[in-house]
């Protein structure tokens, strides 16, 4: 839908109807949306799955009165753009769901992006097509059989287990070798992460600890990966968030860096799991000083935005934002850990106020833009769905 002179730009923030409550999704988010759009003169709105009509030039949407602190159903304006924040991949794989993003894609006048959640595997294969993104991957491959595990831990010390479709580091596990002075075997040691804590166990073989792994893998599907020893602070590893954007121009543009420091008994850097939010700036200088500390920043925010361009090429999805975590290893080489088509919000003030005003300033990007045929072939939604629910079912 084509923004003609005076008229209001006006973006939709899909969610889940939810029926305690109005709807799903952080309602503190959308609301930081709305001011910043009013800021913008920008029209924002929140829009259900359940009430998803396009009638004509109107939608069923939710605005927020900031005096009363309700929200309130009304019929408003039909959206220029709609950003897709539905909050869990369960929901997203609905049947009724995924006939809502089907006609997002499909509709000829309205911008739809970030249509689906990535799929860890699914992110690797990307990234392994470029040569300018190989490099910044650890080797990565599928768990299915103790003849992966075993091949992968011939080659490396450490190793990181991780759900594909796995969140804020839940359900995350490490396997180490280890040899003792008065053992003549190797050894093994898996350290599962449990909230804050992880819980250590040893194994004398191969067998034993891949029946434990796939104990504690239950249903899910896994991959498995060679663990890179991040540089610390104070014996803490850490790593870097980076939150990449698209801007006014639609260029993907570094929103704000930060960075996540284990905690003290925790195998991952995620704040839920007991790790901590610093200066990236302060954790990398105690380590590779001023200047080395500038260099792998300028590095890890490069790295970032070639890793966006890819996702978004390979993925044949419109994107408008993604957060990464980049490990940084002893040498400062910098490494690509995960990236999230669903950020939560940054904490940091400075960079939780350029990510609202990059998505209104984006959003008013789309709305100037011609109508078009989209860009994103109903396919690719279809195709990220197929694999999650085919990889859910076994």
């Amino acid at each position: 839908m084509e923004l003609h002179e005076n008229q209001r730009p006006t973006m939709a923030i899909l969610t889940y109807a939810d029926q305690k409550r109005v709807f799903r999704g952080n309602q503190e988010n959308f609301i930081d949306l709305i001011h910043t759009g009013e800021e913008y003169g920008v029209l924002v709105y929140v829009m259900t799955t359940a009430e998803f009509k396009l009638m004509g030039n109107q939608a069923i949407g939710y605005t927020y009165n900031s005096q009363t602190n309700k929200w309130r159903k009304e019929l408003l304006p039909l959206p220029h753009v709609i950003y897709n924040r539905i909050p869990f991949r369960k929901y997203e794989l609905l049947p009724e769901v995924q006939q809502v993003l089907q006609a997002c894609i499909k509709h000829r006048k309205i911008r739809f992006f970030n249509p689906t959640f990535f799929n860890k595997w699914t992110l690797f294969e990307w990234l392994n097509k470029s040569k300018n993104t190989q490099s910044l991957i650890p080797a990565t491959q599928k768990l299915t059989t103790n003849a992966d595990l075993e091949s992968l831990l011939l080659k490396h010390p450490n190793l990181y287990l991780k759900p594909i479709r796995g969140k804020a580091g839940k359900g995350i596990m490490k396997v180490s070798r280890i040899y003792e002075k008065n053992a003549k075997a190797r050894r093994y040691e898996l350290s599962v992460q449990d909230k804050t804590k992880s819980h250590i166990s040893r194994y004398s073989n191969i067998p034993q600890l891949w029946n434990q792994i796939r104990e504690m893998m239950g249903s899910q599907d896994y991959i498995i990966q060679q663990g890179i020893t991040l540089a610390n602070y104070k014996q803490r590893p850490y790593d870097l968030r980076v939150l990449v954007q698209k801007n006014s121009k639609g260029r993907w543009t570094i929103a704000g860096v930060g960075a996540r420091l284990a905690g003290k008994m925790s195998i991952t850097t995620h704040v839920p799991r007991g790790g901590s939010i610093d200066d990236p700036v302060k954790l990398l200088e105690s380590g590779f000083g001023p200047a080395g500390s500038k260099k792998i920043l300028n590095r890890a925010k490069k790295s970032a935005l070639i890793i966006a361009k890819q996702i978004e090429r390979a993925s044949q999805s419109m994107l408008g934002e993604m957060s990464m975590d980049l490990g940084v290893d002893n040498n400062g080489q910098i490494w690509f850990f995960e990236a999230n088509s669903k950020p939560m919000k940054f904490d940091e003030p400075h960079i939780r106020k350029k990510s609202l005003d990059n998505l209104i300033q984006y959003s008013i990007h789309l709305a100037k833009q011609p109508t078009k045929a989209p860009r994103l072939s109903s396919g690719a939604v279809k195709r990220n769905a197929a694999k999650d629910s085919t990889s859910k079912a076994r």
